[in-house]
């Protein structure tokens, strides 16, 4: 289910988001899942062809932190601890599609996973996040 009142504030004023090529689809609230859609520009692209390692950890930490912030309506926003990452298919420039959700929520940590495919729905990378919960900023 789509929050349509939040959707355009999603990536408005953040120029990481911007950098990212970030859209919002969709959040299930049900699931505490978002789906987010980027574009890797050709200069994301290193000599081997394919998206720079550091440039795909942002598009998973941007799914799995919008995943919280929706979560919570927009209250919270997640701290990183840390991020663990795994590269399964070569990322290419284009169109991507992210998913992310919240694992588990509670007052101290926060953990959270998120996934990043390519336009056919074949999974290219994973990771998760342990958090910890702050107030968004600007909220």
């Amino acid at each position: 289910m789509t929050d349509a009142a939040h959707a355009p504030k999603h990536a408005l004023g953040a120029l990481h988001a911007e950098l990212l090529g970030v859209e919002f689809d969709n959040f299930d609230r049900e699931r505490e899942e978002i789906t987010l859609r980027f574009r890797a520009p050709d200069s994301f692209i290193t000599p081997r062809g394919s998206v720079q390692g550091g440039l795909i950890a942002g598009f998973l930490d941007e799914v799995m932190g919008w995943a919280h912030v929706w979560a919570t309506d927009h209250a919270e926003a997640p701290l990183n601890l840390d991020i663990n990452m795994t590269i399964l298919k070569p990322v290419l420039a284009g169109a991507l599609v992210g998913k992310g959700r919240v694992i588990r929520r509670g007052r101290r940590a926060i953990f959270l996973e998120g996934e990043l495919f390519d336009p056919a729905g074949n999974l290219l990378a994973r990771a998760t996040s342990t958090a910890i919960p702050t107030p968004r900023p600007g909220s």
